[in-house]
Order: C-alpha cells, then sequence, then structure tokens
C-alpha cells in the first residue's frame, strides 16, 4: 500500500468518525435544550408552589404565573372558610348562587352578573369559574349542572 493509499484510507476514516461525532454533538445538544426547558418548568412549578404555600398562610388570593399569563389562586375552602379570601368576582358568583335559594344555572347568574346570556361564548369562562367554586368546596355541582350553595 502506497502512502498516498494510506492517507487516503486514514483520511476516509477520520470523515466517518467526524460523522458520527457529529451526529452524537447534535444528539447531546437537542438533549441539553431538552433539560433546560424541564429546569424551567421545574423552577416554574417550584415558585408556584411556594408562591401557593405562602397564600395558604396568609389566606388571601395571590396571582401566579401559569403559561406566561398572570392567574389568581382560589383557595380550597377547606383551607379558609372565609369567602373573603376569594377574589371579587368569585365572591360576587358566591353571593348571587346563596341569593338563588335553590339550584342555579350558569345562564341565572350571567344575567345576574350582567353578561349576555344569549351568546354561549360569553358563559363559558362563567362556567369555568362556578366550576372551579365547586372543585374547591364553595359550591355543589348537581348532576343535572346546576349550582348549590354550601352550607
Amino acid at each position: 500500500m502506497s502512502e498516498l493509499e494510506r492517507i487516503t484510507a486514514r483520511r476516509s476514516e477520520l470523515d466517518a468518525l467526524a460523522e458520527e461525532l457529529g451526529k452524537q454533538l447534535q444528539e447531546v445538544q437537542a438533549e441539553r435544550e431538552e433539560l433546560v426547558i424541564a429546569e424551567r418548568v421545574l423552577q416554574r412549578l417550584a415558585e408556584q408552589d411556594r408562591v401557593e404555600a405562602q397564600a395558604a398562610v396568609l389566606e388571601a388570593p395571590v396571582k401566579v404565573q401559569v403559561a406566561g399569563r398572570a392567574a389568581l389562586l382560589v383557595p380550597h375552602r377547606g383551607e379558609c372558610p372565609d369567602e373573603t379570601a376569594l377574589p371579587g368576582d368569585y365572591q360576587r358568583i358566591l353571593s348571587i348562587v346563596r341569593a338563588a335559594g335553590g339550584p342555579v344555572q350558569v345562564r341565572a347568574v350571567g344575567e345576574e352578573l350582567g353578561l349576555e346570556v344569549e351568546v354561549r361564548g360569553k358563559l363559558e369562562p362563567l362556567r369555568a369559574k362556578l366550576v372551579k367554586l365547586a372543585d374547591r368546596g364553595w359550591l355543589h355541582k348537581r348532576g343535572d349542572g346546576k349550582f348549590t350553595a354550601r352550607l
């Protein structure tokens, strides 16, 4: 084997090795990017847990960042039996349901709040708030979709 052939063969080996290492480097970089994203998510969750823990101590509504948007935390009734811990709009919804004296539909609450109840899209955010209040123990959601106040 001549010197030129050995050099050409060695260059081929090194080219193949360089290509393999390039692929490995791309995989490493992609995994590192995923780890950076995972780290950010964990930091946000830890911050949210810290804020929620403070909210339980302070018994007041707290704003946290969820997907870059501010969101109010609605405390569980058991953690904070005083409804003044709820944000103002939730307090108003709760008082409307209590004043109804019986099962109430989302539409009726919307009418009391002055929403355009004919437009379904206007009621969906209200429905979400009622469901959140029910999930947190402030209201009871019946099987027929109506809500009642808890005693």
